[in-house]
């Protein structure tokens, strides 16, 4: 079959990117021409990859969103496809991958009425409702338990166009034989002692990762502590009023912001900690890629996969509604007890051993290559 990809920017670090590039070379795998489309494409492109970026500019993203399924749709009348598979909400798709939560929701529940008579509100609630709407024919790839209800309640998206997959964690996650040479290597590396303690924040999206959070925490640990603590946040965002919290907190020398980058794995060997205290966050892929590397997470409840870290007892999870108090308390317990960080880890290494958090691209690829009626 010939596949068209569709996605709104395409980077190396962000975990829909990431998703889309494993579902992709899977189905390549399996015989299949792939082609994607994009305003936005950053990196290398891969072997046989058909990769068409949208000459389009607009001032607001849901007008150049706009232009670009203008200019797609023309391209595909040219240039059939066998199917076309979304990853953001838009019409015409015969695929999505819900990497994004409900949009009217979030609309109803966190928005200013005022709102929703915006041409931005419109833009995104028709885009949504192209996918969900009982009329539509997409099948929807879910990777959030959590999302379904609320589409199903705005939309009435009958259930059986829903699949939820497993978790797609890559396997160069895992902490290999040498994980502690690597560490060791690390740790020499950015000049920890074997006293020092490293907490790591990853993940694009500082704000809505709760960057800030993980500041004032840190900033509120007992003066012996903080001294010998560090921070590095690693993301692609614009880190200076993350930077001017810093520094108004007094927090220069225990922190550094660095851009996303490819060698993530040696970060969560050579931490102590990730901590990942979000505001809101679908899944939460580095969850996961904390626990099969053996490192202790402290993340907030919202997160679709910090259940996970609840049943494999690899960490703390915190309840909602959102407490500061209750993050600074946490992070002052995990940091005081090796005893705890060291059963953590053990714990996520064994729930690596035997539970399915890896094969979400094969189980993505069967329903996009299906037959359909």
């Amino acid at each position: 079959m010939n596949l068209a990809f569709v996605l709104y920017k395409y980077f190396p670090f962000g975990g829909l990117q990431r998703d889309f590039m494993r579902i992709a070379l899977e189905c390549q795998k399996r015989g299949h021409a792939i082609r994607v489309y994009t305003p936005i494409w950053e990196g290398k492109v891969p072997a046989g990859f058909d990769v068409r970026v949208a000459p389009i500019k607009a001032l607001f993203n849901h007008r150049r969103n706009e232009k670009f399924s203008a200019w797609l749709d023309a391209d595909l009348a040219r240039d059939p496809v066998d199917r076309v598979i979304g990853f953001n909400k838009m019409p015409g798709l015969d695929v999505y991958y819900a990497a994004d939560g409900c949009f009217e929701d979030k609309a109803q529940t966190l928005r200013n009425p005022i709102y929703r008579r915006w041409g931005r509100y419109k833009h995104f609630a028709d885009y949504e409702r192209a996918v969900f709407s009982p009329q539509s024919k997409t099948e929807i790839l879910m990777i959030s338990e959590v999302q379904q209800p609320l589409f199903v309640k705005h939309y009435g998206t009958p259930a059986g166009r829903f699949h939820l997959l497993p978790p797609g964690i890559a396997q160069d996650r895992r902490a290999p034989a040498n994980a502690a040479e690597i560490r060791a290597d690390f740790r020499r590396e950015f000049k920890l002692g074997d006293d020092d303690l490293l907490l790591v924040q990853i993940g694009s999206g500082f704000k809505t990762k709760g960057l800030d959070r993980s500041l004032k925490a840190l900033a509120s640990l007992p003066r012996e502590l903080r001294k010998r603590t560090r921070l590095i946040a690693i993301g692609q965002d614009d880190p200076k009023p993350f930077l001017l919290q810093v520094k108004a907190l007094g927090l220069s020398d225990n922190v550094q912001i660095l851009k996303g980058r490819s060698d993530i794995p040696r970060f969560l060997l050579g931490a102590d900690l990730l901590i990942h205290p979000a505001y809101n966050e679908n899944t939460g892929t580095v969850l996961l890629e904390a626990l099969v590397a053996g490192l202790p997470v402290l993340v907030t409840d919202v997160c679709g996969y910090a259940h996970y870290i609840a049943e494999a007892d690899a960490g703390r999870v915190v309840p909602s509604p959102f407490e500061q108090d209750n993050l600074n308390r946490m992070l002052v317990q995990m940091l005081g007890d090796a005893e705890a960080r060291a059963a953590w880890s053990r714990n996520g290494l064994a729930f690596a051993d035997t539970a399915d958090l890896y094969s979400m691209p094969q189980h993505a690829a069967d329903v996009i290559l299906a037959e359909r009626p």
